[in-house]
Parts: C-alpha cells; structure tokens; sequence
C-alpha cells in the first residue's frame, strides 16, 4: 500500500466503509450540505462544487460533529493515515464535494497549492511537507482523474499549458496522462493534495473529504479553531492524535507570536 502511494500518488481501499457507518456519514453530510446551501446559496448557484469545515459547530449538531470526529479519529482511518503519512500527521480541515447547479459545467485541473503559491512556491512545495486528501464517496459515483506521479515531479509542457491556462489551452481541456479513478460509496481514495488532479461532476456525487497535513507550523495555522474537538470530546475518540497535534502546535504558535510582541 504504501509502496503504491509513493510511486502514484494515490491509491484506493474498495469498501472501506461498511453500510451502517457509511449511512449514518451520509444523514450527517446531507444535513450539513442543506444548512450550508441555504446560508451559501449565492456561492452555490455561481457554481461552488465543494464547502468546508463540516466539523465546525455552524451546521450541525453536537451529536452530528461527534459522529464526524468519531471516524475521523478511529482506530480504522487514522492506521491507514500514519501508514501513508509517517511521523506525526495533524487533523487540517474536512470538506464536501458534490455536483454544480449548471449540469454543463466542466472540472477543471489543478494542484491544490496553485491557488496561494508562485510557480517556484509550488515547485518546491513538491519536496513537502505534505498535505493529503482522503476522501470517502458517500454514494457511487464517477470519481476524479489524476496524473500519477505528479505529487513528485513538476508538470509536462501540456500539463502546465492546460493546468494554467497558457498558450490557448484550456483548464478544462483532457490531459494524455491523466487517469480516470472510479469511486464507489465507501470507497477511500488517498491523493496527495498537490498533485495534478480533477473532480468529475455527475451521479448525485457526495464525498466527504478529510485532509491531514505534516505537523509544521505554516500548514497547521490554517486549521480553523472552531472545527477541532474539546477537551471532554478528544477523550471519546479512539485515536485523538491528530487532533491533539493540530490543537498543540497552534497552541505553541500563539505562545511564540504573544511572546515576541
């Protein structure tokens, strides 16, 4: 498995989740996709495909954010996630992928990185510290093409001209080297965040997606308070690593910033 994940990637676990968890995930996400869609809603019909910090307490229900948190730090996920990530990984964010309102909307390719980092930013992002996606389809559905290889290597000369949009190509445009990954509900797909990859749209897709990072200051500042567990709830999960680290550094961070003024 990691094997795999090194040389790809990415990689996928069929059936991860079984029946029983995976509906009660799904009740969760529909509850939060519907609270957010109406509090969102012009975001959503200018053609958002995702929403985030699900485990935050705007949405859902105490019971709700326990039940995410629950899996998040289960014994199950968080073995696959220190597997893949080594060290030390950190609790980063949750997100919601679902399909746009216009059904002619194409995906289009990307590095995660690209949206806050100068070309040279994200050519060195390629050496780490790394962020990973891990994502669970919460229904069948069409899945994400990737380019294998990429979270390690800089793109081709097609690959930048589509992924930026240089030279009259287009985001949107099909790219030789990318695969097509087909996601079945409960399915986990693991891809490395900056690696060249695209969401493709239809089947009623929802993916609950969860993104750990290395334990690095610059990377953890961006986990938002609100969607961290407390103290009486980090002791209810059977694996609070994560957690714990994210609420940790960002606790060291503060000292340092109050110290230095």
């Amino acid at each position: 498995m990691i094997k795999e994940y090194e040389e790809n990637g990415y990689l996928v676990l069929e059936g991860f989740v079984g029946e029983s968890e995976l509906q009660k995930l799904r009740e969760v996400a529909v509850q939060f996709h519907q609270s957010w869609k109406q509090g969102s809603a012009r975001l959503y019909n200018e053609g958002a495909v995702n929403s985030a910090y699900l485990t935050a307490k705007k949405h859902l229900k105490d019971s709700e954010r326990e039940l995410l948190f629950k899996f998040i730090g289960s014994v199950k996920l968080m073995g696959v996630v220190s597997s893949i990530m080594g060290g030390r990984p950190a609790f980063m964010n949750t997100q919601l992928f679902f399909d746009p309102v216009n059904e002619g909307q194409r995906s289009y390719w990307h590095r995660d990185p690209q949206y806050h980092m100068s070309i040279d930013e994200q050519k060195q992002s390629l050496l780490g510290p790394n962020v990973v996606h891990f994502r669970v389809p919460l229904v069948d559905e069409p899945g994400v093409e990737l380019v294998p290889g990429t979270h390690r290597r800089w793109d081709s000369g097609e690959e930048l001209d589509v992924r930026l949009e240089q030279n009259g190509r287009k985001n949107y445009e099909d790219l030789s080297s990318g695969v097509n990954v087909k996601l079945n509900a409960g399915d986990l797909l693991v891809f490395d965040a900056g690696m060249i990859h695209r969401g493709i749209y239809g089947m009623g897709r929802l993916s609950l997606d969860i993104l750990f990072c290395d334990s690095v200051p610059k990377l953890v500042k961006f986990v938002d308070d609100s969607c961290l567990p407390n103290s009486d709830m980090l002791t209810k999960l059977e694996d609070a690593s994560a957690f714990s680290r994210a609420v940790e550094i960002k606790f060291r961070n503060r000292f340092m910033e109050a110290k230095s003024v």
